[in-house]
């Protein structure tokens, strides 16, 4: 629909949006209840973290997992890739990790019919489209760097040649939060890579009842029993699908005012937009960069499909909020003494950021110009 036919589309940002996404939508919602009914046959419960890593696996976006041990995290990983018919690679971090063991290396071969002698490159696990590097702050900066290129470049450098990583690619670290020995915090710089931090609690009464009971008995729960739902292209095209969804210029501000809100003053003037709140002022080191505001609106968008919309409202940015900041937000010892969390200062945030009337109107409005 062109702006000459109905002028309330002028607030959307350019797009090529028409009837075969509108199906895609479809597909992908059906395609999003179907993921998530066959994990629910091996993973019991933690709906919200197969709901945050669709989305980020639908936005192209990598995630580090941070929950004690026996969550189920690498089961869930590997389930959830067997269900889209990916290839699956665990890389277990460890002190004496190497590099090379990540990236693959570089072996001499011989021919044995001309003796001649040449450099055969051997692919490491990260040549998998999920890949999960499990307690990844159990290795040195120099090992973890390993992953650096692959998350951004989607290939790996080595000997002076590129090898390219087949799409689609997605990375999920894992970490404990309790264990802090012989551990390696994370760069900013690497952490920046991932679109989210998703935390994976405790199970309920009920699930943990539920749990025992399956994994106690003579019960067929294997992540071998899970049919492929979608493959490697259908995958391509729905996040492809996902990146074309159109989304109103006052979302976008939103999303916009979120992250620059969380920037102290000190790190700069803000020339435009709200005043930082005063507890980022006293909290907060070093808010988030504009890789940020990126992924908001990326992961919105993945969000505001996966719920059947066809467009994006602020809501969608506001869900989102929690997973992609989280891990950006450097707090200072002002907010250790205080018990300050990031989730907690994110939470003051969007109580401080809300949308005004004018939007939630034009978001209904929206809804209305694109037939949904």
């Amino acid at each position: 629909m062109s702006e000459s036919q109905n002028p309330d589309t002028s607030d959307l940002a350019p797009t090529d949006w028409g009837s075969d996404d509108l199906e895609a939508v479809t597909r992908l919602r059906e395609a999003y209840h179907t993921i998530r009914s066959g994990l629910g046959k091996v993973i019991v419960g933690q709906e919200k973290v197969v709901e945050e890593l669709l989305i980020a696996l639908f936005a192209g976006g990598h995630c580090i997992l941070e929950g004690v041990p026996g969550l189920a995290k690498t089961l869930l990983v590997s389930t959830l890739a067997r269900s889209l018919s990916l290839s699956f690679s665990r890389i277990q971090f460890t002190p004496d990790l190497m590099p090379s063991d990540i990236t693959g290396t570089e072996v001499i071969q011989e021919d044995k019919a001309t003796g001649s002698r040449s450099f055969k490159f051997l692919k490491g696990p990260v040549f998998a489209n999920v890949v999960l590097a499990d307690e990844i702050n159990r290795t040195p900066p120099k090992t973890q760097a390993a992953l650096l290129e692959a998350m951004q470049e989607r290939q790996v450098t080595v000997g002076g040649q590129r090898h390219p990583l087949t799409p689609p690619f997605f990375v999920l670290a894992t970490q404990n939060p309790i264990e802090q020995e012989g551990t390696y915090p994370l760069p900013e710089a690497q952490q920046d890579r991932f679109m989210f931090k998703v935390f994976v609690g405790y199970p309920s009464y009920e699930e943990e009842l539920r749990i025992a009971q399956l994994t106690s008995a003579d019960i067929e729960t294997s992540r071998d029993s899970i049919p492929p739902i979608l493959d490697a292209a259908q995958v391509l095209d729905l996040q492809r699908t996902v990146q074309r969804v159109p989304i109103a210029k006052h979302v976008l501000r939103h999303a916009l005012d979120l992250a620059r809100r969380t920037r102290p003053s000190r790190q700069g003037v803000q020339s435009k937009g709200p005043a930082v709140p005063e507890i980022v002022q006293r909290m907060v080191n070093w808010g988030v960069g504009p890789r940020a505001v990126q992924f908001l609106v990326l992961a919105a968008k993945a969000r505001a499909v996966l719920c059947g919309n066809h467009y994006v409202s602020v809501d969608d940015v506001r869900a989102v909020a929690h997973p992609v900041l989280r891990h950006r937000i450097v707090t200072n010892f002002s907010a250790e003494a205080e018990g300050y969390t990031t989730d907690r200062i994110i939470d003051e945030l969007l109580a401080q950021t809300p949308p005004n009337e004018s939007e939630l109107t034009q978001d209904g409005r929206l809804q209305k110009v694109l037939g949904s």
